[in-house]
């Protein structure tokens, strides 16, 4: 640990829809780094620090809202920003989805120069917009589903996706910039069109051909001063179960199957791909890539830069597989965060 930095401190809870998942992966946490400062960001962007047993002695994470005992420390984002800055915080991110996972809050740590784990700010603003993504796979060679957006300023044309609706037989619309399946929706009738339309007056889609084949979802990690791709998890919903936040989450009529039964050319296929991917979009220290295997190639769906890291979630999963314990891919994060302004200038002056 480098002379004058106090860390980690593990930041949890933000505004974002994903916030309960935070919860859980904070917990998971902890348990890593048991002497670690825990901050809480509350939805009203008051800051909280948190005590260890009070927050392993919340029950339910994914189902209930975690509440502070204490009083605010900041009152806002750019309060604690500052505080972390003037202490030489580093920040181990249990974030996940909206300002902590679009670049917004990657912004606001670089502009202060804190020491903080995930991608920086470009990466993870490219990342989190899945339409923005696809393009950026699609350039290096991966396969990717047509799609249309449809928002407040872009509304739905039900006579155009009625005829993707007959070509197709059934479409997915998804929110441009989110995840954890929230706002999932499956498209077979006019009705379900409609129903898409009304939606998005009030928040960006993207809509796609519902294809075929399984999904599954590919992880990569900075691992010996490289980058590599841990095994495919598969994912097999049971009972024409939707892999939804229930299904990630609950354990509710989802398998999730690592090492997968997927044959090795699929694997390889998959683990090129995304790691294709994370460089492509320039992520930092690890990502998560979503797919649909097909019976001929994988389909790029979107790329996480902040993914669960709660004891269920799919890159724990993987990591067990390949035998990287969380400690040392959390070890590397730090090691990675403390590199991040001395990597970013040598990449800088190496591009001059």
């Amino acid at each position: 640990m480098k002379k004058g930095i106090n860390y980690p401190v593990i930041l949890f809870g933000g505004e974002s829809l994903e916030r309960l998942v935070s919860v859980a992966t904070a917990q998971h946490l902890v348990e890593i780094f048991p002497e670690a400062e825990i901050w809480f960001w509350s939805v009203g962007d008051n800051f909280h620090k948190v005590e260890r047993q009070e927050l392993l002695g919340h029950e339910k994470p994914f189902q209930a809202p975690f509440i502070p005992s204490t009083e605010n420390f900041a009152d806002s984002v750019d309060d604690a920003l500052d505080i972390a800055a003037q202490e030489h915080k580093l920040l181990l991110l249990a974030l996940h989805g909206g300002t902590a996972e679009n670049g917004t809050f990657a912004a606001q740590c670089e502009k202060r120069q804190i020491l903080f784990t995930g991608s920086g700010s470009r990466s993870s603003q490219l990342a989190f917009n899945k339409a923005a993504a696809k393009e950026i796979a699609e350039s290096v060679g991966v396969s990717v589903a047509s799609s249309v957006i449809a928002s407040p300023s872009k509304p739905v044309i039900i006579e155009e996706l009625l005829e993707w609706l007959s070509q197709y037989g059934k479409l997915v619309a998804k929110p441009l910039s989110d995840g954890s399946s929230y706002g999932l929706m499956f498209i077979e009738t006019e009705i379900d069109l409609e129903n898409l339309a009304t939606a998005s007056e009030q928040r960006e889609y993207i809509v796609e051909p519902f294809v075929s084949g399984v999904e599954t979802t590919v992880a990569v990690i900075q691992h010996n001063q490289d980058a590599i791709a841990l095994p495919p998890v598969e994912i097999r919903p049971r009972s024409n179960r939707v892999f939804d936040y229930a299904g990630k989450y609950l354990n509710d009529g989802v398998e999730e199957i690592c090492p997968s039964t997927f044959p090795e050319s699929a694997v390889v296929a998959l683990k090129e791909a995304a790691l294709s991917v994370h460089k492509a979009i320039g992520a930092y220290g690890y990502s998560r890539s979503d797919f649909i295997l097909t019976s001929t190639v994988p389909i790029f769906l979107e790329i996480n830069t902040l993914p669960g890291l709660t004891k269920t979630s799919l890159l724990p999963i993987a990591l067990r597989v390949s035998n990287i314990s969380i400690s040392d891919f959390l070890t590397t994060q730090i090691r990675l965060a403390e590199d991040r302004y001395i990597n970013i200038l040598s990449n800088t002056v190496n591009h001059i």
